[in-house]
C-alpha cells in the first residue's frame, strides 16, 4: 500500500472496502437512496408492474426458431410450445402500450402510471417495449444474475436499474406499485406473486393494489389455490385478493377502473 501513489484512498473510493462484508449496510442503503433520487428526479410515483417469465419469446422470434428447427432437424416440439407461449409476450406488449397511452391522456399533471418490469427479457421486455412504443417513459428493475437477466433495450435509459439484493429490488417493485399484472412465469414470478399476496393478506400493505393473474389455462395447471381453501390453510376470501382473466380487454378495463377508483381519487397522490 505504501508503494501505491493513490494511497491513502477516501473510504467511499476504496473498492476493496466497499465490496467487503463490513460495508454491506452501505451497499444496501445505496440500493435504497440512489433509486429514490432517480425516481424523484423523473417524478415517478405510481407504477404498473408487470411480472412474468424471462424465457417467453416474441411471436417473431418464436416463428423464426420454429422455422429453423423444422429446416435443420431441431427440437420442433419445444419450438411449437414457445410459439404458443408467445401469445403472452404479445399481450403484455399490447397491454403496456394501452396502459401507457391511457396514463398519458389522464387530465392530471402529477399522476403518471409508469410501466415497470424486472428489466430482463421475455415478459419484462414485452412490457417495456409496449410502453416505449407508446412513447412513454418506463422503468426496469434488473437484478445481477449469472444467467438470463440482461437488461432489455426498451427501458428508459435514466430509469434502468441494476440491483444486487433481491429484497431491495422487491421493495421498489411494491413501494411504487399501484397495480400489478402477473403473466405466466417460473419460480421468480411465483415468488413475487406470493409475496405481494402475503403482504396484502397480513395487512402489511395498506394501499390498494389491484392484481391481475393473466392466463387461466397456465395458472390452473401451475397452481391449485382452491386446494389451499379446501385444506383450510387460507380463507376463501383470500382468493379475492387477485383477479383472473384471459382477456386483454378485460385486464385493461379492470386495471384502469381500479386505478381511477382507488388511486386517482386519493388526495395528495401518495398512498
Amino acid at each position: 500500500m505504501a508503494d501505491d501513489p493513490d494511497w491513502p484512498k477516501k473510504a467511499y473510493k476504496n473498492q476493496q472496502f466497499m465490496s467487503s462484508r463490513v460495508a454491506r449496510e452501505i451497499r444496501i442503503l445505496s440500493e435504497y437512496i440512489e433509486p429514490e433520487a432517480r425516481f424523484e428526479e423523473f417524478q415517478v410515483r405510481d407504477t404498473v408492474v408487470f411480472f412474468g417469465s424471462a424465457r417467453i419469446k416474441s411471436r417473431d422470434d418464436a416463428e423464426k426458431h420454429l422455422k429453423a428447427a423444422a429446416k435443420h432437424g431441431g427440437d420442433v416440439e419445444t419450438a411449437e410450445r414457445d410459439l404458443e407461449m408467445s401469445q403472452y409476450y404479445e399481450t403484455a406488449r399490447q397491454l403496456a402500450f394501452r396502459l401507457t397511452e391511457w396514463s398519458k391522456n389522464l387530465e392530471v399533471d402529477d399522476r403518471r402510471f409508469i410501466v415497470c418490469s424486472g428489466g430482463g427479457p421475455g415478459i419484462m421486455e414485452a412490457a417495456n417495449r409496449g410502453a416505449s412504443e407508446a412513447a412513454g417513459i418506463n422503468t426496469g428493475l434488473n437484478i445481477s444474475l449469472p444467467f438470463e437477466q440482461n437488461d432489455n433495450p426498451y427501458i428508459t435509459r435514466e430509469l434502468n436499474f441494476e440491483f444486487h439484493y433481491f429484497f431491495m429490488r422487491k421493495f421498489w417493485f411494491l413501494y411504487l406499485a399501484k397495480a400489478i399484472i402477473v403473466f405466466p412465469g417460473g419460480f421468480g414470478t411465483m415468488d413475487e406473486f406470493f409475496e405481494v399476496l402475503t403482504l396484502l393478506q397480513t395487512g402489511k400493505l395498506k394501499k390498494p393494489i389491484p392484481i391481475v393473474l393473466y392466463g387461466k389455462e397456465f395458472w390452473s395447471d401451475a397452481l391449485n389455490l382452491e386446494a389451499l381453501v379446501k385444506h383450510g390453510t387460507i380463507d376463501a376470501k383470500d382468493l379475492d385478493l387477485f383477479y383472473q382473466t384471459d382477456s386483454e380487454d378485460d385486464a385493461f378495463d379492470f386495471i384502469t377502473r381500479e386505478l381511477v377508483e382507488k388511486s386517482l381519487s386519493t388526495p395528495g397522490g401518495v398512498l
